[in-house]
C-alpha cells in the first residue's frame, strides 16, 4: 500500500468521486466495514507519522506557554493556517533559544496526533530562528528590554585596574584566541592568567559562559586559585548566528553582576553583542582586549625613568631657589661680629654702672644707719626716763595704798624700779648689740677684705702706705702687695712714673718682680 492509498481498502470512494454510500440507490453503504473509533484513529496516526516522519516547518511563534511538567506548548502559524506544536521536557532543556510570542522560527520534528481530541501536532526536536531579519529583531527587542532594566548604564561600568596581577579569560582552551592574548600579554607585561575553558558557540554555550564569569567572581582572594583582578571574554569572528551565545540574556547578566572589572572580546571590530554593552569596557578584538588590560612594559619603565629625572630636577631647583633666599636673607642681616662688639660695649657699662650703683646703694644705707643710731637713746636718758616713770608710779601706789608706811612705799617702789629698769636695760642692750652686729656684717661686707676676695689686691710702699696712683712709683721700688690670703713682696718694674728715692729699702730674699 503507497502512502497515499486508503488504511483500510473497503472505505473508498464512491463511482462519481464522493463520499462511499453516496450511489443514486445507496446499495454499496451495506458492504462497508464498520471500524471502531481509535481503530480509524490509529489508522490516521500511523499513515501521518509514516508521511510526515521528519520534517521543517517554518512559522511564527503564537500562544507560548511552559506546563509545570516542563513541556512547552504553542502553536505555529503563517498567514492561512496554523498548526499546534510541542516540546516535550527533555528536548526543552536542550533548544538553543528560548520561544517567545511573536518569534519567527524553523522548527524540525515530526507530525502525530492526539487521538483523544483528533487533533493533529508537531512534535519539536529543535528550533532555530529564521532568517537574519529574525535574529535581529530579536536582538533590538532584547537590548531593549536589558536598557530599561539598568544592565547597560554608564555608571555601573567600573574603572580597570592599571596593573592587575591575575588576569582572568574565559574563552575556548583550543582556538587561536587564547594563543593571541597570552602572545600580546607576554609582548607588553607579563602577568599571570587564569583559563576557564568554555564553548563558545552552539548548545550550551551560553550557561558555560555565564558560569565561568560567575565562578571567577566567587574565588576566595586568599585561596589556593587567587581572584583574578580583571576578566576576559573573547571569542573570534563569525557570524551572527555564531556569536548569538553572547546575546543571551544569562550571559549578560552575569557580566552585569560582575564584581570583577571585565573586557568583553567577542567577534572582530564589526561584531557587537549584548555583552559589548554590559561589560565594563568593550575591545575590538581579543589581541585588543590584551592590549587594554595591561600596559607597556617598557613605556611605564621610560615614564617612571622621566618622572624620576623630573623630581630629581625639582628637588634640585628648589634646594637652589632656597639657598638663593637665604643669601638674600643673609644680606639683610648686621654683621654679627659688630653685633657682638656692641653688645659687650653695652655689657661693661652696664657692669660699671651697677659697681657705681652698688656704692652708692651702699653709702646712702651707712647714713641711714648714721641717722638711726643718732636717733637712739643713751643708756642715762633711758635710766633717767625709767626713774621718772617709777616716781609716777610709786606716786599712783602711795594713793592707792594710804596705810603703807612712807619707808615701805619708798622701798616697793625701789625695788619695783630696779626691775623695770634691769628689763628696759636688757632690752635696750639687745637692741643696741643686734644693731651693731647688723652694721658690722653690713660694713664686712664693703671692707677691703671682702673686695680682695673678688680678685682685687691692695699695694704698700716699704713704710706701709697705700699706693694709689702710678705716678708715685718709681723703677725698682719696694713694695708689698696684699691679696685676700695673704700678703707678698714686689718691686716696681721700669713703668714707674717717678724716679727712684735715694733711700733703697734694704734687700728681701727671693723677690718677685711682678710689675
Amino acid at each position: 500500500m503507497s502512502d497515499l492509498d486508503p488504511p483500510f481498502p473497503g472505505l473508498q470512494d464512491g463511482p462519481s468521486g464522493g463520499p462511499p454510500g453516496n450511489t443514486p440507490g445507496g446499495a454499496a453503504a451495506g458492504n462497508l466495514p464498520e471500524v471502531s473509533v481509535s481503530e480509524i484513529s490509529r489508522a490516521i496516526k500511523r499513515t501521518l507519522e509514516d508521511r510526515f516522519d521528519r520534517v521543517r516547518v517554518r512559522g511564527e511563534i503564537s500562544g507560548f506557554k511552559r506546563a509545570a511538567s516542563g513541556h512547552l506548548y504553542m502553536s505555529l502559524k503563517d498567514a492561512d493556517a496554523a498548526i499546534d506544536a510541542v516540546c516535550w521536557k527533555g528536548t526543552a532543556g536542550r533548544l538553543s533559544l528560548k520561544p517567545e510570542d511573536g518569534m519567527e522560527v524553523v522548527a524540525t520534528g515530526r507530525i502525530t496526533t492526539f487521538p483523544g481530541r483528533s487533533k493533529y501536532q508537531l512534535v519539536v526536536d529543535s528550533l532555530e530562528l529564521a532568517g537574519e531579519g529574525a535574529l535581529l529583531k530579536l536582538l533590538e527587542d532584547r537590548r531593549r528590554k536589558l536598557a530599561e532594566e539598568g544592565l547597560f548604564a554608564e555608571e555601573r561600568k567600573r574603572p580597570l585596574p592599571y596593573l592587575p596581577e591575575i588576569i582572568g579569560v574565559v574563552t575556548s582552551p583550543t582556538g587561536a584566541v587564547i594563543r593571541d592574548i597570552l602572545h600580546r600579554l607576554a609582548d607588553r607585561f607579563p602577568r599571570h592568567v587564569l583559563v576557564w575553558p568554555v564553548l563558545v558557540q552552539g548548545e550550551g554555550a551560553a550557561e558555560q559562559v555565564a558560569r565561568a564569569i560567575r565562578g571567577f567572581n566567587g574565588l576566595d582572594p586568599q585561596g589556593a586559585v587567587p581572584r583574578p583582578d580583571v576578566l576576559i571574554v573573547a571569542r573570534g569572528g563569525g557570524s551572527l548566528e555564531d556569536l548569538w551565545a553572547f546575546n543571551e540574556e544569562v550571559v549578560v547578566r552575569a557580566a552585569a553582576e560582575s564584581g570583577i572589572p571585565l573586557i568583553s572580546a567577542v567577534g572582530h571590530e564589526t561584531d557587537t553583542t549584548l555583552i559589548d554593552y554590559a561589560s565594563d569596557r568593550r575591545a575590538p578584538t581579543p589581541t585588543a582586549a590584551a592590549e587594554i588590560a595591561v600596559p607597556v612594559r617598557g613605556e611605564l619603565v621610560a615614564t617612571l625613568l622621566d618622572l624620576e629625572r623630573r623630581k630629581l630636577g625639582a628637588g634640585q631647583r628648589l634646594l637652589a631657589e632656597r639657598a638663593t633666599a637665604v643669601e638674600s636673607l643673609g644680606r639683610g642681616l648686621p654683621d654679627p661680629v659688630r653685633l657682638l662688639g656692641e653688645k659687650s660695649q653695652a655689657l661693661d657699662e652696664r657692669v660699671e654702672r651697677l659697681a657705681l650703683a652698688w656704692r652708692g646703694f651702699l653709702q646712702a644705707r651707712a647714713a641711714r644707719a648714721g641717722e638711726w643710731g643718732a636717733r637712739l637713746p643713751h643708756p642715762r636718758q633711758q635710766i633717767a626716763y625709767a626713774e621718772r616713770s617709777l616716781g609716777e608710779i610709786g606716786q599712783r601706789l602711795a594713793g592707792l595704798s594710804p596705810r603703807l608706811t612712807l619707808p615701805a612705799r619708798r622701798a616697793l617702789a625701789e625695788v619695783e624700779a630696779d626691775r623695770r629698769l634691769e628689763l628696759c636695760t636688757r632690752r635696750q642692750l639687745d637692741k643696741a648689740a643686734e644693731a651693731v652686729e647688723a652694721w658690722g656684717a653690713r660694713l664686712e661686707t664693703v671692707s677691703y677684705e671682702k673686695t680682695l676676695e673678688r680678685g682685687f689686691a691692695v699695694v704698700r710702699d716699704a713704710e706701709g702706705v697705700v699706693v694709689t696712683r702710678v705716678a708715685g712709683v718709681a723703677a725698682g721700688t719696694a713694695l708689698e702687695i696684699q691679696f685676700a690670703d695673704g700678703r707678698t713682696p714686689a718691686v716696681a718694674g721700669s713703668g714707674g712714673g717717678a724716679p727712684p728715692k735715694k733711700k733703697a729699702p734694704p734687700p728681701a730674699p727671693k723677690q718677685e718682680q711682678l710689675f
